[in-house]
């Protein structure tokens, strides 16, 4: 039973919001349907997921990241939205599977994975040579700068599925034996 319940009596400008995510998804998931206690977390994910549509990284890349972020902090909720979400976007079983624990067969790929978990093991404290990599691997400044936003915005929807421990409304993928970085 979650921390804190959906809720089921929110304003009417958030009953629009949630209205429109119906609209576009077919079912309000429960994380939205918890946002609605507050207008302003609503609004802060609404508009930072928006924003990150706008990045030069690919939504397979984004989910990529977002299943690598939910292994790293054993976010189950995430990591079953965003198995369901990176079926959307194309990526194959066995791509989202390697993904929850941070791996890739794409080596471009693995290059921003393997940064992304740095930056959650390390707390953003990566160092030159960190950078530098995923300047090897082929990505720009700007996209090493939307890497950083992926992973800080998943990690906001890790911290709060803890937080709340929303009820799973998508088809349950367990973070339990995912290997965790030293």
């Amino acid at each position: 039973m979650a921390r804190i319940e959906p809720n089921t009596n929110p304003s009417e400008d958030t009953k629009k919001k949630l209205e429109a995510i119906e609209a576009k998804l077919g079912v309000v998931p429960n994380i939205f349907k918890t946002f609605a206690h507050s207008p302003a977390v609503l609004n802060f994910y609404m508009q930072g997921s928006g924003a990150l549509g706008d990045t030069s990284v690919s939504g397979k890349l984004r989910e990529s990241i977002a299943l690598a972020v939910a292994g790293a902090n054993s976010c189950d909720y995430c990591a079953s939205a965003h198995t369901k979400i990176g079926e959307g976007t194309g990526l194959s079983a066995e791509e989202l599977k390697l993904n929850l624990s941070g791996k890739s067969a794409d080596p471009k790929n693995q290059a921003a994975l393997d940064f992304s978990l740095l930056l959650v093991e390390e707390r953003g404290n990566v160092n030159d040579n960190d950078v530098q990599a995923l300047r090897d691997a082929g990505f720009t400044e700007g996209e090493v700068l939307e890497i950083v936003a992926v992973v800080s915005f998943n990690i906001f929807t890790n911290y709060f599925n803890h937080v709340v421990d929303t009820n799973i409304d998508f088809p349950l993928v367990s973070t339990e034996n995912v290997e965790k970085a030293a």
